[in-house]
C-alpha cells in the first residue's frame, strides 16, 4: 500500500501544478419569427442563461452570428441579420456583460437547411 501512495506522489504533484482547466466553449442558438429581430419570451430566456455562464467566465470572449432567411432582398436580410445580432449583444450588455468581450458577426441571409426557421437564428458563442 505504502509503495502505491509514494508511486503516485509524482502524479498528484504534477496534478497539482497544472494550469485550472478552461471552460470548454459553448454554443446557444436563439430562434426569431421571419421579418424579425425582436427576442421572444424563450429567447430572452436562454439569452440570460448565457449571460450567467459569461459572468461565471468573465475571461471567455463571445461571438454573436446573426444569419437571416433566404427569401426577400439581400440588403434587408443582412440588416435583419445584424440588428438580431445586436439584440442579442444588448440583452447581454444589460445583464452586466462588458461589450468589449463581445463580437458580433453578421451573416445575412443563409439557405434553408433543415427546416426554415434555422436560418432565423442567432448563434452565442461563449469561449471560442
Amino acid at each position: 500500500m505504502r509503495r502505491l501512495f509514494l508511486a503516485a506522489l509524482p502524479m498528484l504533484a504534477l496534478a497539482a501544478c497544472q494550469a485550472p482547466s478552461q471552460t470548454p466553449a459553448s454554443r446557444s442558438v436563439v430562434f426569431f419569427t421571419a421579418d424579425s429581430a425582436a427576442l421572444d419570451e424563450n429567447a430572452a430566456s436562454l439569452v440570460s442563461e448565457v449571460a450567467d455562464r459569461a459572468k461565471a467566465n468573465p475571461a471567455a470572449p463571445i461571438r454573436i452570428r446573426g444569419f437571416a432567411a433566404p427569401e426577400g432582398s439581400p440588403g434587408f436580410n443582412r440588416s435583419l441579420s445584424e440588428a438580431r445580432a445586436r439584440n442579442v449583444a444588448d440583452v447581454l450588455v444589460a445583464a452586466g456583460i462588458d461589450r468589449s468581450r463581445i463580437r458580433i458577426e453578421p451573416r445575412g441571409p443563409v439557405s434553408y437547411e433543415m427546416i426554415p426557421t434555422e436560418s432565423r437564428r442567432v448563434e452565442i458563442l461563449l469561449g471560442s
